[in-house]
């Protein structure tokens, strides 16, 4: 469970970005953010991903207040957490497998660690992460050669393998073949419905936040103006949203 108390983010200027957020998310949940160019669909994202600091507002996680935190603490929320960018944070130069298999040290001992070697069994466990993104048949495929909507899967891969239990995607269908968009969509889905996580994603496309999300966002000027379960919006819905 996650739990914000009035959000605020400021600008250099001292004007708000963000506004007096407060929400509630569960386990399960599937959130598409929605909103045009500037109304802090980005910025909420990386304040709840911790990678910008809040002027105001408390942040609870699992019942722990962590609105501020140590070093030691913010490494291991890290293990917990994965963020998706709309360029998918992987290494062309590898294939598909030892990229997902790199998201997978931090669980190994020192030793394999240290000199990069894995086990049969963490081999075989790399592989089922491919799998439930549908990408088994790609794991030795050098990941500069796939689609774009297949390296983003295999960024989901990367941190469903290392335990994220929070998923934060900024725009990662951006670019992407309509086929590919609706196969990211499903993964992330995926994540909420099979793995009972919770999703976060900013969306500019209207269309699949309302096929896809199990809960719609709508901000506009910073704050959330729209919370429903997924579903089409009313011409009503829209105008308060992109207005």
């Amino acid at each position: 469970m996650i739990t914000v108390r009035n959000l605020t983010k400021k600008s250099k200027e001292g004007q708000d970005i963000l506004s007096k957020i407060s929400f509630q998310a569960g386990d399960g949940e599937f959130i598409a953010i929605v909103g045009a160019s500037g109304s802090g669909k980005t910025m909420l994202l990386r304040c709840l991903a911790k990678q910008e600091k809040w002027d105001q507002g408390q942040y609870i996680y699992n019942n722990q207040d962590i609105t501020s935190l140590n070093i030691f603490e913010a490494y291991r929320l890290k293990r917990e957490w994965g963020f998706l960018n709309e360029n998918p944070d992987v290494d062309p130069n590898k294939d598909a497998l030892k990229n997902v298999l790199d998201s997978r040290y931090q669980h190994m001992n020192w030793f394999r660690k240290l000199t990069r070697t894995v086990s049969q069994d963490e081999h075989v466990f790399a592989m089922d992460y491919l799998e439930k993104v549908g990408l088994l048949d790609k794991g030795r495929d050098k990941v500069a050669k796939l689609s774009g909507g297949e390296k983003q899967r295999v960024a989901i891969a990367k941190a469903l393998i290392k335990g994220a239990k929070v998923i934060f995607a900024d725009e990662p269908m951006k670019g992407l073949h309509p086929d590919a968009q609706a196969r990211v969509m499903e993964d992330l889905r995926s994540v909420s419905t099979r793995d009972n996580g919770t999703v976060f994603c900013s969306l500019s496309n209207l269309d699949l936040a309302e096929r896809y999300a199990s809960r719609i966002w709508g901000l506009n000027g910073g704050r959330i103006v729209l919370d429903i379960n997924g579903r089409r919006l009313t011409p009503r819905e829209r105008d308060m949203v992109f207005s």
